[in-house]
């Protein structure tokens, strides 16, 4: 199942990628196909002015507290997923404390030439170009540093999907995505493996970003290789956080915090996670007809129960009362993030937020086009069309225009 790319991506650029790792191997000389490991991101940014407390406030579907059946207390994903974001926020914090420190750090060497970065970073926005053109559009408004950043993300969480996604995803094993992640290790550590690491371990040396959200993603790939239904919405959210809402725990550092903005680092990381839960639903209710014809049921098999629904109904494709009912409810929830996000794309700083609207007003569109063919979402495919596109953009550019709120937002 594809992953929902970072915050920007339009919801007509992301493909089932069947060249993309071919046209890494001719671009890039330093790049070897026989060797599964990984590369990285993380980021630096300078928010001015902007009290930041300890009290940003998560969204909740329900009480992050469960008991077990032998009466043990346990924490849902939701809380798991928390725990990122309090540490990716603290990380940031810190950071914004520590900004009159002036720390040197070496020049990061690049297998085979110790002078390509300039090259590398190129090169992550050629791949950007080709394959996310709403994407690169929206990067242009960004700082030249922090736009080479969100390219170096971008590729490694294209290439990372690629692992499971790609026309070599059937070589691709658990001990294949082992060694991604020792080669994650490495780029965080400054030992970049190809070119593209050289980015990317670059992007890591200047922006405060948290190794986890790199390790969640390569998890939800390891899920991919592993399992194919999901029991019930804890379930499925955790694997949407992995492929997804982790793109927004590496974007924000680098697309920064608005100077002026009275929210706290933790309320728009938990915006910035929202976006990437509610783009990834987008895409599981998008391609449900696809992922059946490869075995694959991305939906809480709890609530298919309830609606009177199973598996046999979605492999056969019908779409009766009882499906469009389930379905209403599905995409009510993915509006339901997409609402929340909304509250921190405003505190995003102001070069910044136009990608992050146009990818939300975008994705959301999706699933009024779903509900355009009827919930048939088996044999015909919601998209946005260009002209819609050329319309939605627009306003997606008004809105990033509006900064941000005066008073104290995003709280408990």
């Amino acid at each position: 199942m594809s992953v929902a790319l970072l915050w920007v991506v339009s919801p007509c650029d992301v493909s089932n990628g069947t060249s993309f790792m071919e046209s890494v191997r001719e671009g890039n000389r330093f790049f070897d196909s026989s060797r599964h490991r990984n590369l990285v991101s993380n980021e630096r940014i300078n928010r001015g002015g902007g009290k930041q407390t300890n009290n940003g406030r998560k969204f909740s579907v329900r009480s992050a507290i469960l008991a077990t059946p032998s009466g043990e207390r346990t924490m849902t994903s939701e809380q798991m997923v928390y725990d990122v974001v309090l540490r990716q926020a603290a990380l940031v914090k810190r950071q914004l404390r520590s900004t009159n420190e002036l720390e040197v750090k070496p020049d990061i060497p690049i297998p085979g030439n110790l002078g390509l970065l300039s090259e590398a970073y190129d090169r992550c926005g050629e791949v950007c170009a080709e394959y996310a053109k709403t994407f690169n559009l929206g990067t242009m408004l960004m700082t030249p540093e922090r736009r080479r950043a969100i390219w170096a993300i971008y590729v490694w969480c294209r290439r990372t999907d690629e692992l499971v996604d790609g026309p070599n995803a059937s070589y691709i094993t658990p001990a294949a995505l082992d060694r991604w992640e020792n080669r994650l290790e490495d780029v965080f550590n400054g030992r970049p493996f190809d070119m593209l690491d050289g980015a990317l371990s670059d992007t890591v040396s200047n922006f405060p970003v948290d190794i986890q959200p790199f390790r969640d993603m390569i998890e939800g790939m390891r899920m991919d290789l592993r399992k194919s239904r999901y029991k019930n919405f804890d379930e499925l959210y955790l694997y949407c956080y992995y492929v997804a809402g982790t793109v927004g725990l590496m974007s924000v550092p680098i697309m920064g915090i608005a100077p002026e903005s009275k929210a706290t680092t933790e309320s728009v990381y938990n915006a910035a996670l929202a976006l990437g839960i509610a783009n990834q639903l987008t895409n599981i209710l998008r391609d449900v007809g696809e992922d059946a014809r490869r075995g694959r049921v991305y939906l809480p098999q709890d609530e298919l129960a309830q609606a009177g629904l199973s598996d046999e109904d979605i492999f056969a494709g019908r779409v009766t009362d009882k499906w469009r009912i389930f379905m209403k409810k599905q995409i009510h929830r993915a509006r339901k993030f997409f609402d929340e996000a909304e509250k921190g794309v405003t505190e995003l700083s102001s070069a910044s937020r136009f990608p992050v609207w146009a990818s939300l007003v975008l994705y959301r569109k999706i699933l009024d086009e779903i509900e355009a063919n009827d919930y048939n979402n088996f044999t015909k495919r919601a998209y946005v069309s260009k002209s819609k596109k050329l319309i939605a953009l627009p306003i997606a550019y008004a809105k990033s225009l509006v900064p941000p709120t005066k008073t104290v937002s995003l709280q408990r």
